[in-house]
C-alpha cells in the first residue's frame, strides 16, 4: 500500500522526530526517508499561501508498507500532527 497525506503547520524536522516515536529510524541526515521493519515514508516540504499573506509550512510524506500496519500508523502520526490552524 502507498498514501501520500499533506500536513500543514509542521516542520519536516519534527514530522521526521514524530515517525521516529512511532519506529522509524532516519536513513539520512536530512530526514527525507524513515524506515520501521513494516513501513517507511519519503518526506518533503515546502512553503504554502493558504489565505492572503498566510505562509504555512506543509510536510509531504509518501507512506508505503502493508495496509494492516501502515493505516494505523498514518492514524497515530496524523493525530502527533494536528496543528490549529493548518
Amino acid at each position: 500500500m502507498e498514501e501520500t497525506r499533506e500536513f500543514r503547520g509542521i516542520s519536516k524536522r519534527l514530522a521526521a522526530q514524530y515517525l521516529e516515536t512511532l519506529g522509524g529510524e532516519r536513513i539520512d541526515e536530512a530526514g527525507d526517508r524513515i524506515e520501521a521493519d513494516d513501513w517507511s515514508a519519503e518526506l518533503s516540504e515546502r512553503k504554502v499561501n493558504p489565505m492572503g499573506s498566510i505562509t504555512l509550512n506543509e510536510v509531504e510524506i509518501r507512506f508505503e508498507g502493508e495496509a494492516d500496519t501502515l493505516r494505523p500508523t498514518i492514524e497515530r502520526f496524523a493525530q502527533k500532527a494536528m496543528r490549529a490552524g493548518g
